[in-house]
């Protein structure tokens, strides 16, 4: 006998996916931390590096919205610099406009 496992597709899974793509698309550096009790907590779902940038991307579904820890976590990284935006069902196409036009920074061997 064998058994198949099958994993329930949520809305905010969904919402990652159609991030995934857009990332793959334009070659975004990008992986999804795992907390697990060792990390810490609020951590966004998607963590991306593009042209040097540190991009921060937190998924949700319909009207969720981010705790206060990912809130958190988010204005730290704006803080530090950093890029960090929470994606829905109704913004995905800020992410196609954004990663399609993102200007790299310039590197010590472009400015040589």
């Amino acid at each position: 006998m064998c058994y198949t496992l099958s994993m329930a597709t949520t809305p905010e899974s969904k919402v990652k996916d159609k991030i995934v793509k857009i990332l793959k698309k334009h070659g975004v550096y990008y992986f999804f931390p795992a907390t697990h009790g060792y990390g810490r907590s609020g951590v966004p779902d998607i963590i991306c590096c593009y042209h040097g940038q540190f991009v921060a991307i937190e998924c949700k579904a319909g009207d969720n919205k981010p705790t206060a820890l990912q809130q958190r976590e988010l204005k730290n990284i704006m803080t530090s610099g950093g890029h960090a935006f929470v994606a829905n069902e109704e913004n995905i196409g800020f992410f196609e406009s954004y990663f399609g036009t993102f200007e790299p920074v310039p590197t010590e061997k472009e400015e040589a």
